[in-house]
């Protein structure tokens, strides 16, 4: 139970770090999204992520600390994968309308 909410703990600070790192590229604003949805965009941004990496094999050799940089990077380009994605669907439904 407690390797659970261990990992829930650092999918949550990734994702956070994450998030806000893509709110600030993407906004250009030190801000970014506003502290919840760098949250959410960091968590998504780390399962797709995490996938591209297991998909490809790929592996940084960055450390095995509870926390690692693979993960941040992972989490990181996964959120501006998502971030892409969602104003690319944005564009989309705008032209359609």
């Amino acid at each position: 139970m407690t390797s659970q909410i261990g990992e829930l703990a650092i999918w949550i600070i990734v994702g956070a770090l994450a998030g806000s790192l893509a709110g600030m590229v993407t906004t250009r604003t030190k801000r970014g999204f506003g502290r919840w949805a760098n949250l959410g965009t960091g968590l998504v941004g780390a399962v797709i992520g995490g996938a591209i990496l297991n998909l490809f094999s790929l592996d940084f050799g960055l450390g095995d600390l509870a926390v690692t940089a693979d993960d941040l990077v992972a989490a990181f380009g996964g959120s501006v994968v998502f971030l892409v994605l969602v104003r690319l669907v944005r564009r989309w439904r705008a032209r359609d309308s």
